[in-house]
């Protein structure tokens, strides 16, 4: 038989009411064990699939989410869909994902078609280039569940599941002053993102705490990718009387393309300067001066951001909510100390 299979079809063929098919495919109560097996091996038979979109107009929900991530290379944010993936297959929601390459009109255009889709939930990770937040308030104030991950919008009602983004800095940048150095370069990211200002922060921080000033040559926006990266390290490098003795990255990607042009200056890794990075991606193991960087638990941030979403989304009086995982560091060979 086709997918076009009906309850009416199968109750026809039992000899039963489409109510009592409808209540043993559902798995209601009050329909005896026996029924409901004879129901659903019937249905099985027939080849019969559920109209989703019948029940949704029904129950009101389509038991579909949606996420919006800036980037798809990037490790991290692989590893947090999988963990996003984890949750909401057991809890019986489909996954709907786009991607924004870090562009607000991308962004903005996912976030009108995930609602035109009624999905009941959607997990967003912003885009670099968004200042205007007014469409993230307008989902905020409709009936469709709005959660933040590792790139949060504060003060619009919405939950935000990230990491403790000034601690690991603070964290990583202290490792590099308590083994000697000195001399700091930093290479972050665009400011209007969340995880840049707070890792900005935690850089600054960590001098301060050992009363280093703070050079604003060195302090390079270099956005989150190898060749804007690459560039900033270069012009650091080519500026610079004399050169800083280590660099802290924003990100992993943003190491590997400065590592590239300390090497191609004729600079050796950690000898010459060290450098460190934020996220732990796959490829830190594998460079030629293995990376040390934050650990940031991507897999467990998406699981918690999922979780947060579907408890929003049965239960219309949970608060929002805003949540900060634990990083650590994983020391190797790039900073001098592994």
């Amino acid at each position: 038989m086709s997918s076009e299979v009906t309850l009416k079809d199968i109750a026809e063929r039992l000899g039963v009411s489409a109510m009592t098919v409808s209540r043993a495919l559902n798995n209601r109560s009050n329909v005896d064990e026996r029924t409901r097996q004879r129901v659903i091996k019937q249905a099985r038979e027939m080849g019969y699939s559920p109209n989703y979109v019948a029940k949704s107009l029904v129950s009101k929900k389509t038991s579909t989410i949606g996420v919006v991530v800036p980037e798809i290379a990037h490790s991290f944010f692989s590893e947090a869909i999988q963990g996003i993936e984890s949750i909401t297959f057991n809890d019986d929601y489909q996954l709907i994902l786009t991607h924004s390459a870090e562009q607000k009109d991308r962004e903005k255009k996912a976030l009108e078609t995930l609602k035109a889709k009624r999905v009941d939930g959607i997990l967003i990770s912003s885009a670099q280039t968004v200042s205007d937040y007014s469409i993230y308030q307008k989902i905020v104030n409709s009936d469709t569940k709005l959660v933040f991950f590792d790139r949060c919008v504060p003060h619009i009602g919405a939950s935000c599941i990230r990491v403790d983004d000034r601690t690991g800095s603070y964290n990583i940048t202290k490792h590099l002053l308590e083994h000697g150095y000195r001399r700091l370069a930093y290479l972050g990211g665009p400011l209007s993102v969340s995880i840049s200002q707070q890792r900005l922060e935690g850089y600054k921080e960590a001098l301060r705490s050992e009363n280093i000033p703070v050079i604003e040559e060195w302090i390079m926006e270099a956005g989150f990718h190898e060749q804007e990266s690459y560039e900033a390290m270069k012009a650091i490098l080519n500026n610079s009387e004399e050169p800083p003795r280590a660099v802290v990255a924003v990100n992993d990607p943003v190491a590997f393309g400065a590592m590239n042009a300390i090497y191609e200056l004729g600079y050796r890794i950690p000898e010459d300067i060290a450098i460190v990075g934020f996220s732990n991606d796959i490829r830190a193991p594998l460079m030629k001066s293995p990376l040390t960087t934050v650990i940031q638990p991507a897999y467990d941030l998406g699981k918690r951001a999922a979780q947060k979403l579907i408890s929003l989304i049965e239960n219309n009086d949970e608060p929002p909510e805003n949540i900060e995982l634990l990083t650590s560091l994983k020391i190797r060979n790039s900073c001098g100390c592994g």
